[in-house]
């Protein structure tokens, strides 16, 4: 069974959609929401779960309410802290709409937990059973799309001749399988200079506790970072926060404050 953790799991609105072939229909959110779209920040935000909508030819997966207000079905509070950065950064922010339990688009749409099963021990009963085209018709209709405009972004920035780092922005739970999670902020990488430089200013902070690969390093796991930053050879910062700092206004106003004020810091100090 395809069984994810909490690694990169606010609904956001986006434009509806206008056609009623393939998955989605007429009254479903469109995909992907980008705001401040062209902006000539050096930054390009994303935020592969954001949203935990789920399409209506779906209906709820099998899951209550509840389940879909867990972290299985987003990050939470990563959407409203990335739009508080991009806003302070005046950046360009690319979000995805849809649950990652209909499909993780941090995650290669061929690997078999894409569409999760299982999730922090819940089962996702409208996953159990899928063929091909309906694994398909959600890559089609929201892996894809999303992954487009990002690319579409990066295109236009480079035709412009515009520098970019990616900001990854992601969240995770206080604690997972029984163990409390102490730092309050990681830092996912392999080895690139913007995030070792992060890491470095974020650690220099203090009483704040970060992870450098923790609470998970970057693997084979990760989708959006290596297919848009690494292939392209762009550097990228990959910013994971814990829940329980970013669930509310005021954190997320917090945390936003300060990654605007580092994150441009430790770029300045490549150059």
């Amino acid at each position: 069974m395809a069984n994810i953790d909490d690694r990169h799991s606010e609904e956001s609105g986006g434009e509806s959609v206008t056609t009623s072939t393939g998955l989605l229909v007429a009254t479903d959110p469109a995909p992907v929401s980008v705001q401040n779209a062209g902006a000539h920040s050096p930054f390009l935000l994303v935020c592969d779960h954001a949203g935990r909508a789920i399409p209506s030819r779906l209906g709820d997966l099998g899951l209550t309410s509840t389940e879909m207000d867990r972290h299985i079905a987003y990050d939470i509070g990563a959407a409203a802290l990335a739009e508080r950065l991009a806003a302070r950064l005046d950046a360009c922010l690319i979000r995805q709409t849809y649950s990652r339990l209909v499909i993780d688009c941090n995650r290669d749409p061929v690997r078999p937990d894409a569409i999760p099963t299982r999730a922090d021990g819940t089962d996702v009963p409208g996953n159990l059973i899928l063929d091909a085209a309906s694994r398909q018709a959600r890559v089609d209709a929201i892996h894809a799309p999303y992954h487009r405009a990002i690319a579409a972004e990066l295109d236009t920035r480079a035709a412009l001749g515009l520098k970019t780092a990616i900001v990854l922005i992601h969240s995770f739970t206080p604690v997972m399988n029984g163990l409390v999670r102490p730092w309050q902020v990681g830092v996912l990488h392999q080895h690139n200079a913007l995030s070792l430089e992060a890491l470095r200013l974020l650690r220099a902070e203090p009483d704040l506790a970060v992870g450098d690969n923790e609470p998970y390093a970057m693997d084979a796991i990760d989708y959006t970072a290596p297919i848009h930053a690494q292939a392209r050879g762009l550097e990228y910062l990959e910013l994971e926060t814990r829940q329980d700092l970013i669930d509310h206004a005021e954190g997320q106003a917090r945390f936003a404050a300060l990654y605007a004020r580092l994150i441009p810091e430790a770029l300045a100090r490549l150059r």
